[in-house]
Formats: structure tokens, C-alpha cells, sequence
């Protein structure tokens, strides 16, 4: 059906190449299909039954999600595996690489290691996020039971953001050779902004957004249960639409994450440029943010040294990229190595010193 279709003069030239990619690829169209389906019912499922009613999310509940997430991405890695080996729905086929060329075939070990590295580098970052959203829920005074509300609509808005911002790049990475080296920039230049900059130096009545939706709507001074919205009455006596504090909060939880995604974004295609495993790694890393915030929310203080690690990982992320036309181009197991190993230091030692301290 993508191949009848015809591009009006004048289209997005990024459109117009997903939908050639897509028709050359009827199968792999069927396989994100498959993907979103899958995420949405796993979303259904969180929502509609696990949390239908507002309550406070314990460390134990927390811990167990975690688990529930990180083994359901081991698991569709293996699904990853045995796709790439046998090239189902055409995955495998023609992949493009971060350098710009194409690669014939690509097996299921190397797409197992590919999708593995990528999840691992997006929810190690998704660190700095945990970190934000402890503020504007401690700056806001969410209660404790509206948090997931907050958190489930604020990750659902990141999927769709994330999901344009990788098309956008996976169409850039294969039409503008040069775009490789802005975005390693990117990353080593996140990398020592992270170094010098406070992640904790946010002043949400500040932003920008904030104030736009203030301007928008009213606000309300109380929450109004778990609603982002309420219609009730102004000073004139006339009905409207209220935002509620909630809403601000939800508003300062989805600005960074957009922010971070440009970061991100880049990261893990220095990793790999096949968009399917960009997808769906990132989407898994994001999936499992709101279980990994009320794992950590009150242990942020022991992990000293992860974020050093994490400039670390940035760092090396951002040379890899600048050399894949050269030479000393990093391979995928030395990569994931590297990033593992940085990361379990950073880990481990942070657990160690603040053990000593306590």
C-alpha cells in the first residue's frame, strides 16, 4: 500500500524517505507495527489494571515493575535474536550503519548486542531524569499517590516524542554524511556541560513552558484529585478551564525529557543507526523510567559517582562517533564493554563510599 502512495510537491523530504524506506521494506513496516501494538498493550495493561486507582507506589512495588521491565526487554531481546538471524519481516536486511553505508545482513548475535549496548546506555542517561523529576515533584508537593499519574502520561508523551526525534535522525544519519560529527559533538559537549553543570539548579516558575501554560490557562491553587484540568468557576462568576498544579507538573516532567532526548538520541546512534533497534531499546529504557524513579527517589544520595560515570560514557560515545570513518573505529564488543564496565565502576563505587560514610 506505501508504494502507491504519492508525495505532493513540496513534502517533507524526511517523510518523503520514510515512506520510500517503508515500501522498500514492506516487512519491516509490520514489524513496528507488531512493536507499537505490543507497547500499547503493555501500557493498557499498566493503566487500566495494575494502577486504575491512585496510591502510593512502595519501594518493594517499585523494585518488582523494575525487574517486570528490565526481564521483558532481556526477553524481547531474545525475540531480537532469533528475528535478526532468520531476518523476519525483512530485519537484518540492508542495514544502515552509523558511517553512512549499508550493510547486507546483520545476525541476530550482532543485533542481540546492538539492541542490548543501546538499552543499557538509554537507562543509564535516563539517570538525570530520576533526578529531575524528584525536584519538580518535591517543588510542586505532588502527593505521593498522584505521582504515577504524573509519571505514566509524562512517559507516554516521551514515546511519541522520541519515536519523530529517531526518524528524524535515522533519516539524517543515511542523507547527511556530516550530521555524524554534530552529533558526537553534541554528546561531548553534554558531556562537559554535565561536568560543570548542576542538574539540581532548576527553578520550575521559571521555565518557559511553565509560564506559557500558565498563561494559557488559570491554575487552580489546590490539586483537584487526579485531574490535570477542572471547569469551574472564575472571580467573574463565569465557567472555565482550570490547569491544576498537576498539570505544571507534568509539564516540567516532559520539557526535560525533550531536552534529554537530544542527548540521548545521539548516544545511541553512535551505537548503531538501524532504527528498529534505536526504536525499541529506547522505548524499553523508557518503559521502565516510572518503576526505576520510586526505586531511587530516596537513594539518589548514594549514587555519587554516577554521574561522573555517565560523562564518562558520553565522552566515549561522542569519540566513537567521531572516528567511525577511521582507522581507529570502536567495534560494538569493545563498546559495550566499555560502557558496562564504566558504568558497574560508578555503581559499585558509589555503593562502597556511602556504605564507609554511613
Amino acid at each position: 500500500m506505501l508504494a502507491t502512495l504519492s508525495l505532493p510537491t513540496g513534502s517533507s523530504p524526511v517523510l518523503s524517505t520514510l515512506l520510500e524506506q517503508s515500501a522498500e521494506s514492506p516487512g519491516v513496516f509490520w514489524a513496528y507495527a507488531g512493536f507499537l501494538v505490543l507497547v500499547l498493550t503493555f501500557l493498557a495493561l499498566d493503566l487500566g489494571v495494575f494502577h486504575r486507582e491512585a496510591h502510593v507506589v512502595s519501594i518493594r512495588e517499585a523494585s518488582i515493575w523494575t525487574a517486570v521491565w528490565v526481564t521483558t526487554a532481556l526477553l524481547f531481546n531474545v525475540l531480537v535474536y532469533f528475528a535478526y538471524e532468520h531476518h523476519w519481516l525483512g530485519l537484518g536486511i540492508d542495514v544502515p550503519q552509523v558511517n553512512g553505508s549499508i550493510q547486507a545482513l546483520v545476525g541476530g548475535r550482532e543485533a542481540a548486542e546492538l539492541f542490548f549496548t543501546g538499552y543499557v546506555v538509554e537507562k543509564s542517561l535516563s539517570i538525570d531524569n530520576v533526578f529531575v523529576i524528584a525536584l519538580v515533584f518535591s517543588f510542586f508537593a505532588v502527593p505521593d499517590r498522584l505521582q504515577h499519574r504524573v509519571l505514566f502520561w509524562g512517559v507516554l508523551g516521551a514515546l511519541v516524542m522520541r519515536g519523530a526525534m529517531i526518524a528524524v535522525g535515522a533519516v539524517l544519519l543515511q542523507n547527511v554524511s556530516w550530521i555524524i560529527y554534530v552529533f558526537g559533538g553534541i554528546l561531548i559537549v553534554t558531556a562537559l556541560k554535565m561536568a560543570w553543570m548542576s542538574s539540581t539548579n532548576i527553578d520550575p516558575e521559571k521555565n518557559l513552558v511553565v509560564i506559557l501554560v500558565r498563561r494559557l490557562f488559570p491554575i487552580t491553587r489546590d490539586f483537584q484529585g487526579d485531574r490535570f484540568f477542572v471547569r469551574m468557576a472564575d472571580a467573574q462568576g463565569k465557567s472555565k478551564f482550570f490547569g491544576t498544579p498537576l498539570l505544571l507538573a507534568l509539564v516540567m516532567v516532559e520539557f526535560p525529557d525533550v531536552v534529554f532526548a537530544v542527548d540521548s538520541i545521539p548516544a545511541i546512534f553512535a551505537i548503531t543507526a538501524d532504527p528498529f533497534l534505536v526504536f525499541t531499546s529506547n522505548v524499553f529504557a523508557i518503559l521502565g523510567l516510572r518503576s526505576l524513579y520510586f526505586c531511587l527517589a530516596s537513594l539518589l544520595s548514594r549514587f555519587k559517582y554516577l554521574k561522573p560515570a555517565l560523562i564518562v560514557v558520553l565522552l566515549f560515545v561522542g569519540v566513537k562517533m567521531m572516528l567511525v570513518h577511521t582507522q581507529w573505529k570502536v567495534d560494538t564488543d569493545v563498546s559495550l564493554a566499555v560502557i558496562c564496565g564504566v558504568l558497574a565502576l560508578g555503581v559499585v563505587g558509589s555503593l562502597v563510599a556511602t556504605r564507609k560514610r554511613a
